[in-house]
């Protein structure tokens, strides 16, 4: 018999990939203002699309041998009907998120993006609720929005200038809060039949083949790079894609989807707190109230999970 959901492993699984991401966005920050290598030297820039592309590719580059050596290529096969659900997942989801919230913060900025980007719970609260599958309790809504205004304290949004409003702008931010609540609910559903690793492969696959379209490889030797600037990109993909995830697929076979990305609220909380510990910028007091409200929100929708005891939309993990 298979084991059943377990909510606490979920939320680890869930905590380790916004704490990569958190990770990753130091990284990038750090990059792009020069003080990513010691003493003062620069690594060179990266333009940020290719840097978004190298992400999905080169984790797929090492992902994918790594299963082809020990599961062999029949067992990463899916029926056709399956498949086309990844490459949606893929590239409706995971692909248009990442691109639209580059679009965002290329047209507005970086807490405009970010906090319409994370209205992502609102739309899964609300998307679950409309097919029935959950009950959109008091509790859990309460949840959903100390998560939504504690992101927007957290990024900086009160006292930094706050929106910067452009349609444009806006529209690729909310467009990529829904592609992040797709991903969420979507792959929720195909983690209750295929593994984590399998689920993730087609993913990056379909993400992969979607950024050769927007960006073609020409593009990217034309640029040049050099070996130390494709070394980071090798490391930022695996600390920013393969590595978070694996792990939040995981949490998703034990989480339904508003309390998984509820979770998720965690990555601009960790990105704050990494930025203010390596970089040494300052935590100004709204944003520590942000982050309070962010934690207090994850423990909140954890709440009705000790009450209600087998919701429909919980699967069980398959190990």
């Amino acid at each position: 018999m298979k084991p059943g959901p377990h909510p606490l492993r979920g939320y680890f699984y869930i905590g380790t990939a916004a704490l990569l991401w958190g990770i990753s966005a130091t990284l990038g920050r750090a990059a792009f203002t020069g003080h990513l290598l010691p003493g003062g030297a620069s690594l060179g820039d990266i333009d940020p699309l290719i840097l978004s592309q190298s992400r999905a590719t080169l984790s797929l580059a090492v992902l994918l041998p790594v299963l082809l050596m020990r599961r062999g290529a029949a067992a990463l096969r899916v029926p056709g009907r399956d498949l086309l659900r990844f490459f949606l997942l893929g590239i409706l989801g995971v692909a248009a998120s990442n691109y639209l919230y580059y679009l965002a913060i290329q047209r507005t900025n970086v807490a405009t993006a970010i906090i319409l980007q994370y209205t992502a719970p609102v739309w899964v609260l609300l998307y679950t609720a409309v097919r029935g599958a959950q009950r959109p309790s008091l509790r859990r809504s309460a949840a959903v929005g100390l998560a939504v205004v504690g992101c927007a304290l957290a990024v900086g949004l009160v006292g930094s200038g706050g929106f910067r409003m452009d349609a444009i702008g806006v529209t690729a931010a909310l467009l990529a809060a829904f592609s992040f609540a797709f991903y969420n609910v979507g792959g929720h559903k195909v983690l209750a039949r295929y593994d984590r690793w399998k689920v993730l492969l087609w993913v990056l696959v379909a993400t992969a083949t979607f950024w050769m379209f927007v960006n073609p490889p020409w593009k990217i030797v034309a640029a040049h790079y050099g070996s130390q600037q494709w070394a980071f990109m090798l490391v930022f993909s695996l600390v920013s894609v393969l590595g978070p995830f694996s792990c939040y697929f995981a949490g998703l076979q034990h989480l339904e989807p508003t309390r998984a990305i509820v979770a998720s609220c965690l990555e601009p909380v960790f990105s704050i707190v990494i930025t203010a510990l390596v970089l040494g910028e300052l935590v100004r007091p709204m944003q520590t109230v942000g982050i309070v409200l962010v934690l207090v929100a994850i423990v909140l929708i954890q709440l009705p999970e000790r009450l209600t005891q087998g919701e429909d939309l919980v699967v069980e993990p398959i190990e």
